[in-house]
């Protein structure tokens, strides 16, 4: 301390605080040698208390706003532990602890670990919580006997994880207790913040804090259940599977139609169209006519084949269609032709089940002879 200092608080005796933080709770008041004269004036202001200490005992409390004028009168027990009797004339030593009463807001708490849960709907679950609370000193006191102690200048940051510890604790059984199912606790946020607040207050007491406000911001599950729960979602906003595999089918054929292709990709991206057309065409088949609960299975569908003709992908076509392309010379036995099960593109004439359309096959064999 500067010499200068010193001699300027042996003139003017004022004993204030002007916090310049946010965040600081308890303030000790720096005096040269902890001296106070008689006759000096204390400042409290409002959201402040002053609380004296003689020799790590605390007398006095200033717990209202206002600017006193220590004596005898206003300091009883700091008096009776220094043997005044009559009043005291020479500076006498004592800690003066400025205790910060206002509410100090926006305070998080959260989960580090999971809360294991028995859930109704899904079982065993972990679930994460965080949100915020307002923390006031009510017994300045309290707080300085039970966390302050010798501490100069007391932040919120010396006590915030203790109380986040103990809320984190009071989630846990608050939530146990109250046996909510996952889908509902949004729902019951109010209801679970005030339980927790009355098996808090008792505990928040013994530090000298109290907590005006505790608000659950938000309860999750694990990102994976969250993701099955998405898809679950997903699956009923589509609503009839049937005709949303209709749907899909149809787009599918529609972007094939717009890319065929040329004659250098006849053989490779056509044979997968087709084969994409074909199980979306079977897809559609079956949701649109599911079979009967019982009696004869439904005969095989009649097979359909491509043409390759000019270069171009021409189907598919059913057998009526194939023989009016042979009628009007488009379809020969040298075409290519292509249809579900064949490994490659064929030429039609040495296709057994297209030999009809030509005239060939159709003979019998000859008699054995005998």
């Amino acid at each position: 301390m500067s010499i200068w200092k010193a001699i300027r608080g042996e003139l003017i005796d004022i004993i204030e605080w002007l916090d310049s933080t946010r965040d600081t709770l308890v303030w000790r008041y720096p005096r040269h040698d902890n001296e106070i004269k008689n006759g000096a004036r204390l400042v409290v202001r409002e959201s402040q208390a002053a609380v004296f200490v003689n020799e790590g005992q605390v007398a006095d409390v200033f717990e209202f706003p206002g600017t006193f004028t220590l004596t005898t009168q206003n300091l009883p027990l700091l008096s009776k532990l220094k043997g005044w009797k009559y009043g005291f004339e020479s500076p006498f030593k004592a800690e003066v602890y400025f205790v910060n009463t206002r509410r100090f807001t926006d305070l998080k708490w959260g989960t580090k670990n999971p809360v294991m849960l028995r859930d109704a709907d899904f079982g065993p679950v972990r679930l994460r919580a965080f949100g915020t609370y307002v923390l006031r000193v009510a017994k300045p006191v309290d707080l300085i006997r039970s966390s302050v102690g010798t501490d100069a200048r007391f932040t919120t940051d010396e006590i915030t994880d203790q109380l986040r510890n103990l809320i984190v604790s009071r989630f846990a059984d608050t939530l146990g207790e109250g046996k909510i199912p996952a889908l509902d606790l949004a729902a019951n946020y109010d209801s679970l913040a005030a339980a927790m607040l009355a098996k808090l207050g008792p505990e928040f007491e013994q530090y000298g804090i109290e907590v005006p406000s505790l608000l659950i911001e938000n309860i999750s599950l694990p990102p994976e259940v969250e993701q099955m729960l998405d898809k679950r979602t997903s699956m009923g906003v589509l609503g009839d599977m049937n005709r949303f595999t209709q749907f899909q089918a149809a787009n599918a054929l529609g972007d094939a139609a717009k890319n065929p292709g040329g004659a250098a990709g006849a053989g490779v991206g056509v044979g997968a169209g087709i084969a994409m057309g074909q199980a979306m065409a079977g897809a559609m088949a079956g949701a649109a006519n599911p079979p009967p609960a019982s009696g004869p299975a439904a005969p095989p569908p009649m097979p359909v084949y491509h043409l390759a003709v000019g270069g171009q992908q021409v189907g598919p076509l059913d057998m009526a269609g194939l023989q009016a392309r042979v009628r009007s010379g488009e379809l020969t036995q040298a075409t290519l032709v292509w249809t579900p099960g064949m490994a490659q593109w064929t030429a039609a004439g040495t296709v057994p089940g297209l030999a009809a359309l030509f005239g060939t096959g159709s003979a019998p064999p000859p008699l054995p002879n005998g």
